[in-house]
């Protein structure tokens, strides 16, 4: 039976005290929504329709572009209501799977057990039992323990107020049943909304099994609704990155001080110092070693590269048995092929470094071809930019590049060749030749220092 997934995102989340929707605060580098989005699309749905209304144009305008439905809920009447804005996009032959926002970390295993029960003609519920469920819809069984209905907190008896199983909030159910039961909604209540919490009623009156689940883990259905949530979720969610990784053999300095904000694949033998940051896709090959204080995105680093302390790596390509840092940065476009260096304040961008090769100090390369088993002097630049185009300079193997050297490109360097210290070329240099291009020393033994105006 073929799945539509609708997920509610049209609530202001005025406790956030922010300019933002709620569902756009990032929780590990991206949207909460996004989260959701991502999780649902791992059901391969056959509808994905996202309900939106308060800023639900910045809503629409960030997540354009990834095949979603987006429906418009003008007027804020309650999670009923939202959904019903969406039934006229889905058949009455699917399976409906509810999910919110602003719930970003429910496991795609935990949705697709409610799918399945909702496929077999059932609802799924969603459940937790929670020591403190205050605010909560209580789940009210009967005496043989199916569930019968939801009572909203506000309107729960004293003795209803005692059950610890609350609702999430997501379920899934027949297309048909929702078609029929949205209409019948009714707004009287402590809220003046249409819950959509009410339709458990609706399915035991029609003979309908409400089957209920429960997470794995509390915070797999913990919403956020102010910054503090926000932060714990964040944390808790790291905590789960950081044990999958040591389970998978990565040695972490401190589990409690490491940023995933993307996907980390890491090896084997990989030690991970703290406060590093790993942002977008990051690959790490075996025994690979990350100094304190990195931000790695969207790179790849072979097997026993080492990166010193307060690095940053951006969108570079790593073989193995590099030495990159301390204080380095790799901008995107550089690639350094194995037992090549890049050291301490050095930037790179748009350049291969070749095998050996050795890049060391307070250097700036970019867009540059430098070959096997070159030296490069400390306060070398390439000056690629003349103001309007980037030119390329290029490096032959074994060349050796004098400290303090400025190469204009664009500008050859042959194998072998020697470029003098402090020189400025802007010529080709063959093969073996050595290049000097300095002003002439001077030394005056007649020379007075200035002195001060009036003294």
């Amino acid at each position: 039976m073929k799945t539509d997934v609708v997920i509610l995102a049209a609530g202001q989340g005025s406790r956030m005290k922010s300019a933002l929707p709620k569902v756009m605060h990032k929780l590990a580098g991206k949207p909460m929504v996004q989260h959701v989005v991502d999780s649902a699309r791992r059901l391969a749905p056959e509808g994905l329709h996202l309900v939106i209304g308060h800023e639900g144009e910045q809503v629409e305008q960030a997540l354009a572009g990834q095949a979603l439905s987006f429906v418009w809920q003008r007027e804020q009447l309650g999670t009923g209501h939202a959904v019903a804005q969406a039934m006229p996009n889905i058949d009455r032959d699917s399976v409906v799977l509810v999910l919110y926002g602003d719930v970003p970390l429910t496991r795609p295993d935990t949705l697709r057990q409610l799918v399945k029960l909702a496929s077999e003609g059932d609802l799924g519920l969603l459940t937790v039992k929670l020591d403190d469920p205050a605010g909560y819809g209580r789940i009210i069984r009967n005496a043989v323990g199916d569930v019968v209905a939801i009572v909203e907190h506000k309107d729960a008896t004293e003795q209803e107020k005692l059950v610890r199983e609350v609702n999430t909030g997501i379920l899934a159910l027949p297309s048909a049943a929702l078609h029929e039961w949205l209409p019948r909604l009714s707004a009287d209540n402590a809220q003046g909304e249409y819950y959509l919490t009410d339709v458990i009623a609706m399915a035991a009156e029609a003979g309908m099994r409400v089957r209920a689940i429960q997470p794995e883990a509390e915070q797999e259905v913990q919403g956020v609704n102010n910054r503090q949530q926000l932060a714990q979720l964040e944390r808790w969610y790291q905590r789960q990155q950081a044990e999958q990784l040591m389970a998978e053999g990565v040695t972490l300095a401190d589990p409690a001080r490491l940023d995933i904000r993307g996907e980390l694949q890491a090896a084997p033998d990989v030690l991970i110092d703290i406060n590093t940051i790993f942002e977008g896709e990051v690959v790490l090959g075996e025994g690979v070693e990350i100094g304190a204080n990195c931000i790695i995105r969207n790179a790849r680093i072979g097997a026993g590269t080492r990166v010193e302390a307060n690095s940053i790596i951006d969108g570079a390509v790593v073989a193995e048995n590099a030495q990159i840092g301390p204080f380095a940065r790799l901008r995107p476009g550089t690639e350094m092929a194995a037992g090549s260096k890049v050291g301490n304040f050095v930037e790179t961008k748009k350049a291969l470094i070749g095998e050996g090769s050795k890049v060391n100090h307070l250097t700036y390369i970019g867009d540059a071809e430098i070959g096997r088993e070159v030296n490069v002097g400390a306060g070398t630049i390439t000056c690629n930019y003349d103001g309007v185009n980037k030119s390329l300079t290029r490096i032959g193997d074994g060349a050796f590049i004098g400290s303090n050297s400025s190469l204009v490109a664009p500008i050859e360097i042959g194998a072998g060749a020697t470029v003098g210290a402090g020189s400025t070329l802007t010529k080709a240099v063959a093969d073996n030749q050595l290049a000097v291009a300095r002003g002439k020393q001077v030394n005056l033994d007649s020379w007075a220092r200035p002195q001060k105006k009036g003294s």
